[in-house]
């Protein structure tokens, strides 16, 4: 897979499809890596006519990762939930930039954004900060950043948060056992299992989901400026979702005029 130089880092990158074709940017969500975005997934938008980009966010995967010790996530956590500022390496809009730098990179002048998790997050700020490079957003699972919605079950936050162990077995142990947490009724066990292993072995960096949470933390709420966006939205959610539960994805439509 190619790395690319952007905002001063590495993203390493796949494209798929003609040059020419309507471009769609995938953006995974925290501490997930493109290899996320499932090979039949990307398949359906290629036959829906597509060429299709996906990457590793920064901190995860073969992309450049921060130097110096992780954030304490705990910490940001209470102080997220206590309504404080909140200080922290990079912002949402840091990973924005990179999304919009590697289109930059590979020439494309707008594309089709769809994002899950924080993913959605990262394409809402596309949207709102660079909304001429966005020909449509999708997102996936996500929520607006307002403390009181999309806020996560305590069992799923608690496995979010709970650092997995450093060896193989134990740390794809550790990420089935949080898959099935999340997935509630839609989990499989063997498709977990093989992700997990799949993850691990292309690059175990379990530390760059705490900067990820702490870009998250440090940006905020987007309901205000969400209401300005103009671009034609759809907003995707699962009402049995436990880690950013129905509330998030219905704010999020709310907010933005329009969504679908």
């Amino acid at each position: 897979m190619p790395t690319i130089e952007v905002n001063d880092i590495e993203i390493c990158y796949e494209s798929f499809g003609p040059d020419d074709a309507p471009p769609l940017l995938l953006v995974m969500g925290l501490g997930a890596q493109m290899t996320l975005w499932s090979p039949g997934f990307v398949s359906e938008l290629l036959e829906r006519g597509f060429r299709v980009i996906r990457f590793d966010n920064r901190d995860i995967g073969l992309s450049t990762k921060s130097e110096g010790p992780p954030p304490d996530v705990m910490a940001l956590y209470a102080k997220s939930l206590a309504g404080e500022s909140i200080d922290a390496p990079y912002t949402l809009s840091t990973m924005a930039n990179d999304a919009v730098g590697l289109l930059d990179a590979l020439g494309i002048a707008a594309a089709h954004v769809v994002g899950a998790s924080m993913g959605g997050m990262i394409v809402q700020v596309m949207a709102i900060e660079h909304a001429d490079r966005v020909l449509s957003m999708t997102s996936i699972m996500s929520t607006t950043g307002a403390s009181d919605v999309g806020q996560p079950d305590p069992a799923a936050i608690g496995a979010l948060l709970t650092p997995p162990p450093t060896d193989r077995a134990g740390a794809i142990a550790a990420t089935v056992a949080t898959s099935r947490i999340i997935g509630g009724s839609l989990f499989d066990e063997a498709d977990a299992r093989s992700r997990a292993i799949e993850a691990y072995d292309r690059c175990f960096h379990p530390a760059g989901a705490a900067f990820q949470i702490a870009a998250i933390a440090a940006t905020g709420d987007r309901t205000d400026r969400l209401r300005a966006v103009q671009i034609p939205t759809l907003v995707i959610h699962g009402r049995e979702d436990s880690l950013v539960t129905l509330s998030g994805g219905e704010a999020t439509a709310a907010a933005v005029p329009g969504a679908d």
